[in-house]
C-alpha cells in the first residue's frame, strides 16, 4: 500500500511531527511503502530519527543543505521574493497560515495534484482544505485534526462543511472531538477517532521512586499549555515540600514571562526552565509525578508519554484527551480545568504517599499498552484498506458503465 502523510514541517520538533513520523515508521514496519512530504524544510536535519524505511520529501527546501553555485543562487534570491508573497492555497484562518507563502503554494499545488491512486494523510486544517480542493480522487484522501475543532474560528469551520465532505474520511484524537465533527458535517463524511501512538520509550521506565523527589512538567512555553498556573500552584506546593523540584521542559516565547512568575515568586531554588531536551524519556524516568496544566490539548501526547514511563499524572481535565487517557483515581488524579488549588492539593497528596505514586504509575503503564505503535498502525491499515477497496470498486463501475453506454447503437448491443 502506498501511504503518503503531508506535514508543514518535518524537520521541526513538535508534537504533531514526533506523532506522524512515529506512524509513518509503524506503517512502514508493516511493509508498507511510506513518504512524508514536508512543507517546508528549515534545517539541515530532523529534531527527530527518521526511519531508514520512511522516504523525508521537502516540498520547500530553505535550509542550506543544498550546494552553492550560480543557479542555487537565482533560485534562492527568487524564492526570496515569493517568501514575502502570502499564501493564497492555505486557508487565512489556520494558525499556521504565516509559515505558508507563494513559494510554498506553488511547490504544494505542484505536489497535490501529481498525485495518483495511494493514500495521503493531512495533518492540519489548511492542508486538508488544500487536498479537498486539489488532490485527484484516485487517492483515498484522509484529513487529520491535531487541534480539536473548538479552537477553530467560525469562517475555517464553514470551510471544513464545505470541502470536508469531497475527503474520504476525517480522523480525530479523540472520541469527544469525532462526535463534535460528526455534527457539524452532519455525517456527509466518515468521521472516526484515531488517536496518537505513544513512541517506543525502549527500555526507559519511571518507578515512583521516592528519592527522585521530581515533580516534571513538559511542552512548548506558551499560554495554552497553563505552566503559570502550575508555578502558581507549586506556591501551595513549596512550603510543605522544599527538597523537591518542579522541572518544566520545553521552550517558546512565554519563557521570560515565566522566568520572571517564577522569580516574583521566589521560587527560583525549585522551579527550574528546564528548555527543550531530545531525551524527554530518560527526564521522565528520573521524576515521580507527570503535571500537565493545560487549558486545552488536541490530544496531549506528552501525557501518554508519561503515562507509558510509569509515571502517575495530575492533570486539569481540560478539552480534550485527558479524561479519555487518565482514569481518574487509578491512572492518575483529573482536576477542574482551571482550578489551581485543587491542582495544588493533588500534587501535595501525590508527593506525601510513594504507596499510591507506584500504585498509580503500574496502572498508568499498563493503561498506555493500549497506543501502541503497532496497536494503533493496524487501526489506520484497516481505514485504508477499507477506503482502497471502495475506490476500486467504484473505479470497476465506472468502467462498465462506460462500456455499456459505448456500446449503445453497436450491432449485437443489448
Amino acid at each position: 500500500m502506498q501511504i503518503r502523510f503531508l506535514i508543514t514541517n518535518a524537520y521541526g520538533g513538535g508534537g504533531t511531527i514526533r506523532t506522524t513520523l512515529t506512524m509513518a515508521s509503524a506503517l512502514a514496519r508493516r511493509g508498507h511503502d511510506v513518504e512524508v512530504a514536508s512543507v517546508l524544510r528549515r534545517r539541515r536535519n530532523p529534531v527527530f530519527p527518521v526511519d531508514d524505511a520512511v522516504r523525508l520529501r521537502p516540498l520547500v527546501d530553505q535550509s542550506r543543505a543544498q550546494p552553492a553555485g550560480r543557479r542555487r543562487r537565482v533560485t534562492r534570491l527568487a524564492g526570496k521574493v515569493l517568501d514575502r508573497m502570502p499564501s493564497r492555497l492555505i486557508h487565512r484562518s489556520d494558525v499556521r497560515h504565516g509559515r505558508f507563502s507563494a513559494r510554498t503554494d506553488l511547490a504544494l499545488l505542484r505536489y497535490l495534484r501529481s498525485l495518483r491512486g495511494g493514500v495521503l494523510v493531512t495533518t492540519r486544517a489548511g492542508l486538508n482544505l488544500a487536498s479537498a480542493r486539489h488532490v485527484h480522487r484516485s487517492v483515498v484522501r484522509v484529513a487529520q485534526a491535531h487541534v480539536h475543532l473548538g479552537r477553530h474560528p467560525d469562517d475555517l469551520r464553514a470551510a471544513f462543511v464545505e470541502l470536508y465532505p469531497r475527503l474520504d474520511a476525517v480522523v480525530a484524537l479523540t472520541s469527544r472531538d469525532a462526535q463534535a465533527y460528526r455534527e457539524l458535517l452532519d455525517d456527509r463524511v466518515p468521521v472516526l477517532s484515531i488517536p496518537n501512538a505513544v513512541p517506543d520509550l525502549g527500555d526507559v521506565r519511571a518507578d515512583a521512586d521516592p528519592d527522585a523527589r521530581v515533580v516534571i512538567a513538559a511542552g512548548r512555553l506558551t499560554k495554552p499549555k497553563g505552566f503559570d498556573l502550575l508555578i502558581d500552584a507549586w506556591r501551595d506546593v513549596a512550603p510543605a515540600h522544599p527538597d523537591w523540584q518542579l522541572q518544566i521542559h520545553g521552550r517558546g516565547s512565554a519563557r521570560r514571562r515565566l522566568k520572571r512568575q517564577i522569580n516574583k515568586a521566589g521560587l527560583g531554588d525549585q522551579v527550574r526552565l528546564m528548555g527543550f531536551t531530545k531525551n524527554l524519556p530518560e527526564r521522565l524516568a528520573s521524576s515521580s509525578i507527570f503535571v500537565l496544566s493545560s487549558r486545552f490539548e488536541g490530544f496531549p501526547m506528552v501525557l501518554l508519554e508519561a503515562m507509558a514511563s510509569g509515571l502517575p499524572v495530575v492533570s486539569f481535565d481540560c478539552p480534550t484527551g485527558p479524561a479519555e487517557l487518565v482514569d481518574n483515581g487509578v491512572t492518575g488524579v483529573l482536576v477542574e480545568n482551571g482550578s489551581v488549588s485543587v491542582l495544588a492539593g493533588e500534587i501535595n497528596r501525590l508527593i506525601d504517599d510513594p504507596a499510591l505514586r507506584v500504585r498509580m504509575g503500574a496502572a498508568a503503564k499498563q493503561a498506555a499498552a493500549d497506543y501502541s505503535s503497532d496497536n494503533i498502525a493496524a487501526r489506520w491499515e484497516a481505514l485504508f484498506e477499507r477506503h482502497l477497496t471502495a475506490h476500486q470498486a467504484g473505479r470497476g463501475m465506472s468502467r462498465r458503465r462506460g462500456r455499456r453506454s459505448s456500446s449503445v447503437g453497436q450491432p449485437g448491443a443489448a
